[in-house]
């Protein structure tokens, strides 16, 4: 599950930032992605949430660093 959740996420962030030249790795942060700023977080979460059916708080969202870590936490909830 953990490759299928990358790679769905990796195409949200593409999608939501509009970057389709940008390879996502595990390692990929905020400052990786242009236009990745806090109203792009919350447009980027809101769509993770929807496509997954969970939902993060905001000290969960914080302590999250990288796609890595993101594809983890998801498949935690899920």
């Amino acid at each position: 599950m953990s490759q299928d959740t990358f790679n769905i996420l990796s195409e949200l962030l593409i999608d939501v930032f509009e970057v389709d030249d940008l390879v996502p790795t595990r390692a990929t942060a905020a400052t990786d992605v242009p236009g990745w700023d806090s109203l792009g977080n919350i447009r980027f979460f809101l769509s993770i949430e929807q496509e997954f059916g969970i939902r993060f708080t905001a000290g969960e969202i914080g302590g999250i660093k990288n796609l890595g870590e993101l594809t983890d936490a998801i498949n935690a909830k899920t």
